[in-house]
């Protein structure tokens, strides 16, 4: 939501992004924002969530992305990708990736675990950059809305995995992302994604404390819990994200709740994954070179 008064503005740079940035005040203190069904807020993500990660997907990350022409122009899109980090910077950065990437400036809409739901702020935050529940409902509702939506399949097994385990695909779960494609008929865009395992590399998992903690895990990395709150900032590794061909669902619509076919499928990304992490590997030889 644009104010033409601002577009028009006469003065130097510097005087438009005064202006627009109260143009913006104004509209949020009015209440004259857009929020979907879901919490989606676009305006607050635009302006506010995505120029603070752009600035760790250029300057601290280095991003560079292949194959975004794999990404549907209009419609309904499933991407799938690897999970790792410890924290789910992978699924920030995939978002930046898609909405400054894509011709049309496309939203993510990204499926999270229940966990970040029960937490009050995350979930806020969460919700309103267009975040929601992974489930099926929610899941299959986006999809027939024409919304390109992100799913990680590993869940908390690929976040919270050692760095030994680095680039190793954990199992990806019951297939639920594949039934919620094949009963709407959305092509599955497998993405692969090299640079997540290095931010907080994993060397151990203090399990009593995350049980303490009702946590998936309690990482121990080389610089956290040792340096406090200084352990919590990435370390800069060489990011490279490649969005895969998209394998169609159309014509495997009756088939979406028969087991083999959902396996199968799940299989065929979940392997399209792992062989374009060795590629990019091959590319990225110093994980913290340029």
């Amino acid at each position: 939501m644009n104010d033409p008064a601002v577009e028009d503005w006469p003065g130097d740079p510097w005087d438009q992004r005064v202006a627009s940035a109260l143009s913006f005040l104004r509209r949020r203190l009015s209440g004259q924002y857009e929020v979907d069904e879901f919490g989606f807020d676009p305006e607050l993500t635009d302006h506010v969530f995505y120029p603070v990660l752009r600035r760790l997907y250029h300057d601290w990350f280095r991003t560079e992305v292949f194959g975004l022409e794999n990404l549907p122009d209009d419609g309904a899109g499933l991407v799938v990708g690897n999970h790792s980090g410890t924290v789910a910077m992978d699924a920030l950065m995939l978002s930046i990736a898609v909405h400054d990437g894509h011709p049309k400036a496309r939203h993510l809409r990204l499926l999270g675990a229940d966990l970040v739901f029960r937490v009050p702020v995350l979930s806020e935050l969460t919700r309103k950059s267009g975040g929601t529940v992974a489930c099926n409902p929610d899941a299959e509702r986006l999809l027939s809305s024409g919304e390109l939506v992100g799913v990680f399949p590993e869940g908390f097994k690929g976040v919270g995995k050692h760095y030994r385990d680095r680039y190793k695909l954990q199992r990806f779960g019951r297939g639920g992302f594949v039934s919620a494609a094949l009963r709407t008929g959305t092509p599955i865009v497998p993405v692969a994604i090299v640079g997540a395992e290095e931010i907080y590399p994993i060397l151990g998992d203090l399990k009593p404390l995350a049980r303490l903690l009702k946590l998936p895990y309690f990482p121990v990395t080389p610089t956290f819990p040792w340096l406090g709150p200084l352990g919590l900032v990435p370390l800069p590794s060489k990011w490279l994200i490649e969005f895969c061909p998209p394998i169609p669902t159309a014509d495997l619509v009756d088939y979406a709740d028969d087991p083999m076919v959902i396996f199968n499928l799940a299989d065929q990304v979940r392997e399209t994954i792992q062989q374009t992490l060795h590629h990019l590997l091959e590319k990225r030889p110093d994980p913290f070179g340029r």
